[in-house]
């Protein structure tokens, strides 16, 4: 039996069975509806895409996967140098993983090291933002801020070293001025903050974040496992603002196959390169680097750059604006737009209550949390589609 997740099993509503993916459409027995959430903002070339396709058949037939410790391959190899000269900066050196919560776990053990490296043991604290989410693994729970996901954590008493603030300027300055000298990093989902609720800030905010780092000597992390690769209108929020250490997941793969990434700059390797052993970063993945994963990150990157899908992304956004600039509702409290992700919050979950079966009849496949109704549409979608999306939504509230 599959215990599945974020549910109660005893009342769980039967999941719908998907026999195919093609596309942005998603098959059942009965229906074909558009995934409007990526598969959990993963599949941004759509799915069954045949390039990609084509990618993970030459590496299998090659080999499927061989671990990283004493061995390497092309694959891994090849990604780690598109990536560094792809990211910006000095963000060089690639630590592979095999999921978003496990890449920003050794973010955080690079970190807390980084430090110890240097004879520095008293920077054991975290800071972190108010509704964050970085995974469900323990140290992600941790410095993570939502009690819907992350209850269970409580039964170890109050935090010790995680700080939780919120994304104004004010409050970055007061928590750096008290525990600049204890802070081994400053960790953020940079500019939308995904499963704490589609939260936006303004680029002001980390442009400070990195003179406070610069300032005091913390390491400055991006977990862009859910903002990368355009979802905030950027290709990637780093970007902007240089992190010291850049975490990327999901979209990194196309929703092929669970892979990350953590990417460290010439700052932080060199803490940890040294003749001592004890000073090695010892942490190993049994499947990081996985040679299937690499090859379709290394096409999904292909296929990213020669389609200017930064220029889809505009246009989503453009769309998504358009249709809902004049749509208002006593129900909604708010709509955000951001690149490719649009967050209706609404004032009452229970006023979202059976809007996935709603949409489902309709042909549309969306996944409403707690109080938000979201989308994050694969970048392949027409016009037509997407309004299709919008239009279901705004049906909805004004029935």
């Amino acid at each position: 039996m599959i215990w599945y997740p974020y549910t109660q099993m005893k009342n769980m509503k039967t999941p719908y069975k998907i026999i195919k993916a093609d596309g942005v459409y998603l098959y059942t027995e009965d229906n074909k509806m558009i995934d409007s959430i990526s598969s959990w903002w993963s599949v941004i070339h759509g799915y069954n895409h045949p390039e990609l396709n084509k990618a993970i058949r030459e590496q299998m037939d090659r080999f499927s996967h061989v671990m990283l410790g004493g061995l390497t391959h092309n694959a891994a190899q090849q990604l780690s140098q598109k990536l560094e000269t792809w990211l910006p900066g000095d963000l060089n050196y690639c630590f592979y993983s095999d999921s978003g919560s496990v890449g920003v776990e050794v973010a955080l053990k690079m970190a807390l090291q980084y430090y110890i490296n240097q004879g520095e043991t008293n920077r054991t604290k975290i800071l972190a933002l108010k509704n964050a989410y970085h995974g469900d693994t323990f140290k992600t729970m941790e410095v993570g801020d939502d009690i819907d996901y992350h209850f269970v954590i409580e039964a170890y008493g109050p935090k010790q070293n995680v700080i939780h603030i919120s994304t104004d300027i004010p409050s970055l300055e007061k928590a750096f001025k008290k525990y600049h000298n204890e802070l081994n990093c400053f960790i953020v989902e940079p500019l939308l903050q995904c499963a704490g609720g589609m939260k936006m800030y303004d680029i002001s905010f980390l442009h400070r974040a990195r003179e406070l780092c610069d300032k005091y000597n913390v390491l400055l992390v991006f977990d862009e496992v859910a903002t990368g690769f355009g979802r905030t209108g950027n290709r990637f929020v780093a970007d902007l603002v240089i992190p010291d250490i850049l975490v990327l997941g999901k979209a990194l793969t196309a929703g092929y196959i669970g892979h990350s990434v953590t990417v460290a700059n010439t700052k932080v390797y060199r803490a940890f390169y040294d003749n001592d052993s004890k000073k090695a970063l010892m942490h190993g993945p049994t499947f990081m680097g996985n040679a299937l994963a690499c090859n379709i990150a290394l096409k999904s990157i292909e296929i990213f750059e020669q389609n200017d899908y930064m220029s889809k992304i505009k246009e989503i956004k453009k769309i998504t604006f358009n249709q809902l600039a004049h749509f208002k509702h006593k129900k909604i409290k708010e709509i955000r737009i951001m690149g490719g992700c649009m967050c209706i919050e609404v004032f009452d979950s229970q006023s979202i209550n059976g809007f996935q079966e709603f949409a489902y009849k309709r042909g549309v496949f969306i996944r409403p949390f707690l109080n938000y109704l979201y989308t994050m549409v694969p970048y392949i979608i027409k016009k037509h589609e997407l309004i299709k999306i919008i239009d279901i939504i705004k049906e909805w509230f004004d029935q």
